[in-house]
């Protein structure tokens, strides 16, 4: 059995202005005040010390978060760009609501977040089954190579959700909406079957 902790990165500037981050990497996408205070209190509440390693995304927002969750655990620290934010091609970088209003079929009326046929007006994007495959590749590859391991996964919220998606497999994507920054999602999986089972998701530990 294989476990796998998804943790959504502290709280961005541009989170907090909503716009969309995607895979920018600027000063604006990296974690503001309230996101690195959010990851030191999840640092207090959640004891890693149990993992084996802490594996995070290339982008800025999450090295930082992880660095802060490993002070004094000093686990085994690696990049994968597998972890990767969704890509939302030219909409990256812009805010959600001049989006909303100019692509108002493309935003899910409950949740106000991009459908999975966004990609018909935003070039270069991403689409939810690339990113749910390439997630799911990365669980697969772990679970197949060392299948008795615990992972500290450090991600983002839409690549924490594409996990899930590919664990569940909903019919409608937009039931499952993404994690608030710092919770915790945990995925097990087993090497034999290589059945996956979502045991829970966006858990808020209490500062």
């Amino acid at each position: 059995m294989t476990e796998f902790y998804f943790i959504r990165h502290g709280q961005t500037e541009a989170n907090a202005e909503d716009i969309k981050q995607g895979t920018i990497n600027t000063e604006i996408s990296n974690l503001n005040d309230t996101g690195k205070s959010q990851i030191k209190k999840l640092h207090e509440v959640f004891n890693i010390s149990f993992a084996d390693e802490l594996i995070h995304s290339p982008l800025n927002r999450t090295i930082e978060s992880a660095q802060i969750l490993n002070e004094g655990y000093n686990l085994p620290m690696s990049t994968d760009e597998r972890l990767l934010e969704i890509s939302y091609g030219e909409w990256d970088g812009r805010k959600n609501s001049e989006l909303r209003e100019k692509y108002p079929r493309y935003f899910d009326k409950y949740l106000q977040d991009v459908l999975p046929d966004y990609i018909e007006v935003a070039t270069k994007g991403e689409t939810f089954p690339q990113v749910v495959a390439r997630v799911k590749s990365f669980l697969l590859e772990k679970t197949l190579n060392t299948p008795d391991k615990k992972y500290i996964v450090v991600t983002h919220g839409f690549t924490t959700k594409a996990a899930a998606l590919g664990v569940v497999e909903p019919q409608n994507p937009m039931t499952l909406p993404e994690p608030n920054n710092a919770s915790v999602t945990k995925i097990v999986t087993l090497a034999r079957t290589q059945e996956m089972y979502l045991e829970y998701y966006n858990r808020e530990f209490k500062f």
